[in-house]
């Protein structure tokens, strides 16, 4: 049966990555990252590139090189990352990519649009720094 609540891999990968970027003292290659997250280094990289294009994280080549968080980006939130990798997300409440009850209640009432406004709102809401930090408790 499929999760309730559904994030892409790759959306997964790029929330873990951008936490522990914003908490590691220095570049971290992907191979460092992949290992950390038991991911596929090529399509952790490919995630890598994504947010660099966004300018989120910062790439540098070379024995030194890797990934490190941009400086900007240590208290962007969730959301924005969420946004660079999935585009905007759709806040109304239907399952359906395009609405079937054409106006008429909705089988599941408000359940879909409460449920997709919470974890909207808990991205928008919470940044790099708030998640790193909750990492880090026992």
């Amino acid at each position: 049966m499929d999760d309730v609540l559904r994030i892409p891999e790759r959306t997964a990968l790029g929330l873990h990555a951008m936490v522990l970027l914003s908490e590691a003292a220095g570049a971290l290659s992907s191979a460092e990252l992949a290992r950390e997250l038991r991911a596929s280094q090529a399509h952790l990289s490919k995630v890598l590139e994504r947010l660099t294009s966004a300018g989120l994280v910062e790439s540098r080549r070379g024995p030194n090189g890797g990934y490190s968080i941009a400086p900007a980006a240590r208290n962007v939130s969730l959301l924005r990352v969420y946004e660079v990798l999935e585009g905007t997300p759709r806040r109304d409440g239907c399952l359906f990519a395009s609405p079937v009850c054409e106006g008429s209640g909705c089988i599941l009432g408000d359940l879909v649009g409460r449920a997709r406004r919470n974890v909207l709102e808990a991205l928008e809401t919470t940044t790099l720094a708030q998640a790193a930090k909750r990492r880090r408790r026992p």
